[in-house]
């Protein structure tokens, strides 16, 4: 184990930062998923940087599907998820605002195949494995298949979320699956079972953000400040001691350090410049275009107002 010396490169960065102590602490509960997109934000509670920046985060693994029903419950405040998942909830009256995004999607997120399917025009009548309706596998396989001149209608989709869509593919179930990592990889570690037909790297469509209620927000905006400011320095961390960082993050999803950063290889974690670059034009360009597929496909009856669905003030140094 190496976790004095991680603890010690986390003591470091909080002696850098502001201190909280004569703050009051902030409760914050997050809904995510085991996506290794989202590991900075375990790292930066299993560090203690959320701690040292007045906050109380419990981090709750709560699947993509129901997370908006976590946050009209009132159970959760805050949420990770996929930015055009903040325009179905929003579609469907769960009020949410992006605050920071947390990743980007280099091939992490991806469609494997049956050997013998050579295009994706190849998959018309063939059942493909993908949760439900609002998740982000789903809305990556209605982007694919309209890429390629195709609608929902000309496959057949079995729900499955992407952990038992990628063991029911390498059992050899259904002619595709949708998935991300770390499952992608046991796709990839499976040869004999198939092959990665497209990923993120052939079509860009699957970037994460951050966000939380308008009332969490109001109530408390130097908690959103903290939560940003604390994912950052979990960033910087990594880049700092890479391999204590992935070791932490990795035993969240019970992956070595190696495995983990095997997952990580195929995705890009944004820092503060990259935020900022991103919320500057691409976020309302990319968010445009997947409300209008989003209408398309029948997941959502009307597009809101994509303006209004973040607030990147919470960025700013």
């Amino acid at each position: 184990m190496r976790l004095v010396s991680t603890l010690s490169v986390a003591a470091a960065i909080a002696l850098s930062g502001t201190m909280t102590a004569n703050a009051q602490t902030v409760d914050v509960n997050v809904g995510l998923s085991g996506w290794t997109g989202f590991a900075p934000l375990t790292l930066a509670k299993e560090a203690g940087i959320f701690e040292k920046n007045g906050l109380n985060v419990t981090l709750n693994k709560i699947p993509q599907a129901s997370r908006h029903l976590a946050i009209a419950s009132g159970d959760i405040q805050c949420a990770a998820t996929t930015v055009e998942t903040w325009i179905v909830w929003n579609a469907n009256g769960v009020a949410t605002t992006q605050i920071f995004q947390l990743d980007k999607s280099h091939g992490a997120d991806g469609m494997a195949v049956r050997a013998d399917v050579e295009t994706v025009e190849d998959l018309k009548g063939k059942t493909i494995a993908a949760s439900a309706p609002g998740t982000a596998p789903y809305f990556f396989l209605a982007w694919i298949l309209h890429e390629n001149g195709m609608t929902m209608n000309d496959v057949r989709v079995v729900n499955l979320e992407p952990g038992p869509a990628a063991q029911a593919f390498v059992a050899g179930q259904n002619d595709a699956a949708m998935t991300y990592e770390p499952y992608l990889s046991t796709v990839r570690d499976a040869p004999d079972s198939g092959k990665i037909l497209a990923t993120t790297l052939d079509y860009p469509a699957i970037m994460d953000s951050f966000g939380c209620t308008p009332a969490f927000l109001e109530e408390h905006p130097e908690a959103a400040k903290a939560l940003a400011d604390s994912y950052f320095e979990a960033v910087e961390m990594i880049e700092a001691d890479q391999e204590n960082a992935y070791e932490i993050m990795g035993a969240d999803v019970n992956q070595t350090a190696e495995q983990f950063g095997n997952s990580a290889q195929f995705l890009e974690w944004q820092d503060r410049a990259a935020n900022q670059t991103f919320f500057e034009g691409e976020w309302q360009e990319f968010s445009e275009a997947a409300a209008d597929l989003l209408l398309e496909v029948g997941v959502i009856r009307e597009k809101p107002e994509i303006a209004g669905l973040a607030d990147p003030s919470f960025i700013q140094d």
